[in-house]
């Protein structure tokens, strides 16, 4: 494959300064400990902050750190003191990890820390331009740079680019707090592909997209107007053989000796945390607290092991955790402990891979009880290790992994009756039932790792922008564009049928809003001027209305997608014998449906009715109109009536008009130099259907269709319907011209 550029705010590698000498050491976190075991087995560049200060003075340092992480496949990113601040302890950690994890009281709103947000993803994507090759895969990773994905689209049209999300993304509901929602999403939709750990993230973000940014998705699909985004869910894996493995090496199983003879017989309860507020370590130490209180008997006969590894250590909020941890411990310890016995065994810091090893190994259970974790990887090497088989993981179903790991003892974090009956479980577990429950996991964990994990979301990523090529490969080029224009201006006689709403102008939530501008009336006056052109507008609406906007010109129209036609200068008719005695048993359900579905309406024509839910709330406005298409179809039956979906639209009528037919009557009527029909939605595909091999028929939109081609978007309409103006002015100013030399020779001829 090309080569790999992993965009991520840390190296995996951290930089730091040791009597004048560059000190490089294992960074750690989930992403640079999962991402960091592979990054080196592809052909690839790692671009990220180093994790020290470098001043801009400073330039002999600055280019011999980028000297040494090139050695490691690494490229810096240099942040000043106030970026790192104001970006990562600023709105990063401030801002998007409480709003993302639930925690939205926590939540600040600063448009000060917003603003360095912006520029310092700006400074990203000058790190990346400044190594990027034509043929990079670019990977960027997390809530620190969601903004990059776009920046780079911006300066790298043609790139394939994945974006992943490790942390969880809220509801809409939260996600609606956010002041800069939309520059976030917008941000995100850069990317070819989108990853989350899990379909709840996956569906959350759709949503939001769909509610903030207006943007229909379909089977995890984004249509943005410009480009087609997939989204997915990868929930990541772990470097299952390396813990395996280590767990049976000489130095892991002598610290397993060493554990063990220190705490005897008792059983170990491992608690293992990075020390952040969404851990929800206060609470499960309250849970131990409350165990010992009602059940005595485990006092003296289990332990508790709690690794906090420090985080984030000069934001405010995290001082008052480490506080607050301090004092449970203090307290638990002091209310229970013993002169042989010490309740809590608690660790306050880095714990190196070895001892980590030991004590995932030592550990009779694993209590992992986050409030929200995006995925949380310490549950699955905790699995990982239990080589053989023993060994029980108490996991919060409000973790990632809850959803892979379905084996484990589930529980609600908030529940401390529930949290303190799983710890009995798992205490009283016999170890034939322990195994039973591992196995599963450990054979699942071993085949999706984490080299499972990146060819997964790297193969999906190549499909994605395959795909993405493919449907560019039919969108209205300039030189299509400029081919389009010249058979335009050679074609004696032609025919130009141009749908209304969503391509002449654009879709508005209420059908009286989408008057035509006064640019629409200037091209089609322009267009019926020309003595080849024969020009009609087609439209879903009333023929009252068309008549009322287009009546006066010299064009031909289509009202209610074929129900009526109108000629030039002639009057409006009916090419097929209709019915509405129908509408009477419609009514009343479509009328039931708008009562219990708040900003849908029902908009009635002379042959058909339609039933709008632009104005809904989206969700609920899309599965209304599914159950009401579901009824419809059941009670249309026998009725000679076709129900058909549009833009947000329901719309019944008589099955013998459509778009298409009508259109018949002018495209059957000459044997056209020129044709070219554009339309938006599902109601044109009966248009492009009926039209000639050699017709421009033209797709608004990205989404798959009978058209030859498409337009990115509709603001493309009539700046290409200008050109074909420009053509006309043209030849005629050229025979203008020819007339008046004509006649000049003809006066200067002797008489």
């Amino acid at each position: 494959m090309n080569r790999l550029l992993i965009v991520s705010n840390r190296l995996p590698i951290s930089v730091s300064r040791q009597n004048g000498d560059l000190r490089l050491q294992r960074s750690v976190g989930g992403l640079a400990t999962g991402v960091g075991s592979f990054y080196k087995s592809y052909e690839s560049l790692w671009v990220g902050w180093p994790g020290m200060n470098v001043q801009r003075k400073q330039k002999e340092e600055k280019d011999r750190i980028i000297e040494t992480l090139q050695r490691e496949q690494c490229h810096p990113v240099f942040l000043s003191p106030y970026d790192i601040k104001h970006y990562y302890d600023g709105f990063c950690n401030n801002t998007l990890w409480p709003l993302f994890h639930y925690f939205n009281h926590y939540t600040n709103y600063d448009q000060k820390t917003w603003n360095v947000y912006q520029r310092v993803n700006e400074k990203f994507c000058d790190a990346v331009m400044e190594v990027a090759r034509p043929d990079d895969v670019i990977w960027v990773h997390d809530y620190h740079l969601m903004l990059l994905p776009q920046m780079l689209r911006e300066r790298l049209p043609d790139a394939e680019i994945g974006y992943f999300h490790h942390i969880p993304f809220p509801s809409f509901e939260l996600f609606r707090h956010l002041p800069w929602r939309k520059e976030i999403l917008e941000g995100m939709l850069g990317a070819d592909l989108i990853g989350f750990h899990t379909y709840g993230y996956v569906r959350h973000f759709l949503s939001s997209v769909r509610r903030i940014l207006g943007y229909e998705h379909s089977f995890g699909e984004v249509r943005t107007g410009t480009r087609v985004v997939r989204t997915d869910l990868f929930p990541m894996g772990i470097d299952y053989r390396r813990f395996a493995d280590a767990a049976g090496s000489n130095p892991v199983q002598g610290e397993i000796a060493r554990i063990r003879q220190k705490y005897g017989k008792r059983k170990i309860i491992l608690s293992f945390d990075r020390l952040d507020y969404t851990k929800g370590i206060p609470l499960r130490l309250e849970a131990f607290d409350a165990l010992l209180e009602k059940k005595p008997e485990y006092q003296g006969k289990i332990s508790l092991v709690l690794v906090a590894v420090p985080s984030r250590t000069s934001v405010g909020r995290y001082q008052v955790l480490k506080k607050r941890i301090d004092e449970l411990v203090g307290r638990i310890n002091g209310k229970y402990g013993t002169t042989d016995w010490i309740p809590v065994r608690y660790f306050y810091n880095f714990l190196p891979f070895e001892t980590l090893v030991a004590f995932y190994s030592a550990a009779d259970v694993a209590l992992v009880t986050p409030l929200r974790d995006g995925m949380n990887l310490m549950a699955k090497e905790y699995i990982a290790t239990r080589t053989d088989g023993t060994g029980v993981l108490i996991l919060s179903e409000m973790a990632g992994a809850a959803e892979e790991l379905g084996e484990a003892v589930i529980v609600n974090p908030n529940d401390q009756d529930a949290v303190i009956e799983a710890i009995e479980a798992a205490l009283a577990m016999p170890e034939k039932e322990q195994v039973e429950r591992n196995r599963p996991m450990q054979k699942r964990l071993m085949r999706y790792d984490i080299e499972h994990w990146v060819g997964d979301f790297l193969t999906r990523l190549g499909d994605a922008r395959a795909i993405q090529v493919e449907r560019s490969e039919q969108v209205v080029t300039p030189a299509i564009r400029d081919q389009l224009v010249d058979e335009y201006a050679s074609g004696k006689n032609r025919l130009l049928l141009l749908d209304y709403d969503g391509t002449l102008v654009p879709f508005a939530a209420k059908p009286r809003m989408a008057v035509p501008t006064e640019a629409t009336r200037e091209v089609l006056e322009e267009l019926s001027r020309a003595p080849q052109n024969e020009v009609v507008v087609i439209s879903g609406r009333d023929r009252h209305t068309l008549d009322a906007w287009f009546g006066a010109m010299d064009i031909g129209l289509i009202a209610e997608h074929g129900v009526w036609v109108k000629e030039r200068s002639g009057e409006w008719r009916m090419p097929e014998a209709l019915s509405d005695e129908w509408k009477g048993e419609i009514y009343p359900i479509l009328e039931l449906y708008t009562d219990r579905t708040p900003g849908a309406f029902i908009e009635e024509k002379d042959y058909s009715l339609v039933w709008h839910y632009r104005r809904t709330e989206p969700m609920l406005g899309a599965q209304r109109a599914k159950d009401l298409k579901d009824d419809l179809l059941h009670l249309t039956s026998n009725l000679n009536v076709g129900v058909m979906e549009g833009n947000k639209v329901i719309e019944i009528k008589n099955t013998v008009v459509n778009k298409g037919r009508a259109a018949l009557n002018w495209v059957s009527r000459h044997a056209w130099d020129f044709i070219l029909a554009i339309g938006d939605d599902r109601t044109d595909e009966d248009l492009f259907a009926v039209m000639p091999p050699e017709t421009y028929s033209i797709k608004v939109g990205l989404a798959p269709s009978r058209a030859r081609f498409n337009l990115i978007t509709q603001r493309d309409v009539v700046p290409l319907l200008r050109r074909c103006i420009a053509c006309d002015r043209g030849a005629t100013r050229k025979k203008e011209k020819r007339g008046r030399e004509k006649g000049l020779i003809e006066s200067a001829a002797p008489g």
